[in-house]
């Protein structure tokens, strides 16, 4: 493709996002937008696909949602806020925060009210790792890429802003224990984790992949019903929450490249190596 049409669909995306930047509290329509680019809706969705990831539906909907959450800051009224974010009653608020959050407004607006949470550091086969756990599981699990502690308990405190956070490792050591000891497979672990539909719907696939089996993304893509959505599942398993007892290590491109672990490459090779040695 030559340059200046690549710029020119820039410029057109951009002009996009403007428009719904500007106009989204009305909701417009998609011939609406692909009017305000001069473009087909056909030839504007296809487009816009390409360029974002996402259909502009989906991204009216994020910039709709982030709008609603500032707003619950001012207001306790729910229609109030589903009206101030252009939308038409408390139903369509409540269908977009369980469609994009897995959640409804209230628990969205609650997060982690009245939730006590346990955290911990402990050495683990792969290094040290940082724990988080409530009553109902495991809601945090990361390894350590650095000596910043403090970094890992201050986003665990942004996701649940209400909780009551603890640190306790006698409390979270015998997770720990179950998750690095056992042979018990992945989905019997117990998880307190949040994300949206999709996301979700992607943890759980992973949870399926046996240890000492590697898969690709469009494995993945196949066993959620939604082969062409290989990018997005790679952002979903890039947003894991809770490192190996959600094995997204044992997910590789299918060139068998072994890459993109956000806790490093190195390790990803190192768990897969150890897997593969201790199947039984």
């Amino acid at each position: 493709m030559k340059i200046h049409s690549l710029t020119k669909d820039y410029e057109r995306i951009e002009k996009a996002i403007l428009f719904l930047d500007k106009n989204f509290r009305h909701q417009p329509t998609l011939l609406e937008i692909a009017k305000a680019v001069n473009l087909s809706v056909f030839h504007f969705q296809r487009l816009f696909k390409r360029w974002a990831g996402i259909t502009p539906k989906r991204f009216l909907q994020i910039l709709t949602i982030e709008h609603a959450k500032k707003v619950m800051a001012f207001t306790s009224s729910l229609l109030n806020i589903a009206y101030e974010s252009g939308l038409s009653g408390g139903g369509r608020l409540h269908d977009l925060f369980v469609n994009l959050e897995a959640m409804t407004p209230d628990e969205f607006r609650s997060r982690g009210k009245d939730l006590q949470i346990h955290y911990g550091f402990h050495p683990s086969p792969f290094g040290e790792c940082f724990i988080a756990v409530t009553s109902r599981g495991i809601c945090r699990l990361d390894f350590m890429t650095s000596s910043d502690r403090k970094k890992l308990i201050i986003d665990l405190e942004k996701k649940w802003p209400f909780a009551r956070l603890m640190v306790n490792s006698a409390v979270t050591k015998p997770y720990i224990d179950r998750v690095f000891g056992s042979s018990a497979p992945s989905n019997s672990l117990p998880l307190h984790i949040e994300g949206t539909n999709f996301q979700i719907k992607v943890w759980k696939a992973l949870l399926n992949i046996p240890r000492g089996v590697i898969v690709s993304y469009e494995n993945i893509a196949t066993r959620i019903g939604q082969p062409k959505a290989i990018r997005a599942v790679a952002k979903a398993i890039a947003y894991n929450p809770v490192a190996f007892a959600i094995p997204c290590h044992r997910v590789i491109r299918k060139t068998g490249a072994v890459s993109g672990y956000r806790w490093g490459v190195a390790r990803k090779k190192a768990i897969l190596v150890w897997e593969s040695g201790n199947k039984n």
